[in-house]
């Protein structure tokens, strides 16, 4: 009395082809997050100061945005991406350095655009001390 064995069938995962997408470039002072997505803002892939390999005040330098641009595009560009429109928000260091890495690692970068939010009126005041 065997039993008989059920068999699985698995597919192929196929790697989604994506020629142009979009890159976020996240630059704080105390790292530089590189985001990579479609055109609909589903991520591709991402690094990050930290991914690369540094801990601490060395993740929010030029060098290691430089390195994790590169890195993600490197990524990216196995997706099958060519183009990437640049979207930048924050006052970090790696801001200029991640979009030049983006551009030497082989990505066309179509347009760059300056997102960093701004305070309309900033937050709320101190109460007034009392004399």
């Amino acid at each position: 009395m065997a039993k008989a064995k059920k068999t699985r069938t698995t597919r192929k995962k196929v790697k989604k082809q994506v020629a142009h997408g979009k890159a976020f470039i996240h630059a704080t002072y105390n790292n530089t997050i590189i985001t990579i997505t479609d055109l609909d803002g589903n991520p591709v892939t991402w690094s990050s100061g930290g991914v690369i390999g540094y801990k601490g005040s060395r993740k929010g330098t030029p060098y290691a945005a430089q390195l994790a641009a590169m890195d993600a595009a490197k990524k990216a560009q196995n997706f099958g991406m060519t183009q990437v429109d640049v979207v930048v928000r924050g006052t970090g260091a790696g801001r200029e350095q991640a979009i030049r890495a983006l551009q030497a690692s082989g990505l066309q970068v179509r347009s760059i655009v300056d997102d960093t939010p701004v305070p309309h009126n900033g937050c709320r005041p101190r109460k007034k001390k009392r004399a």
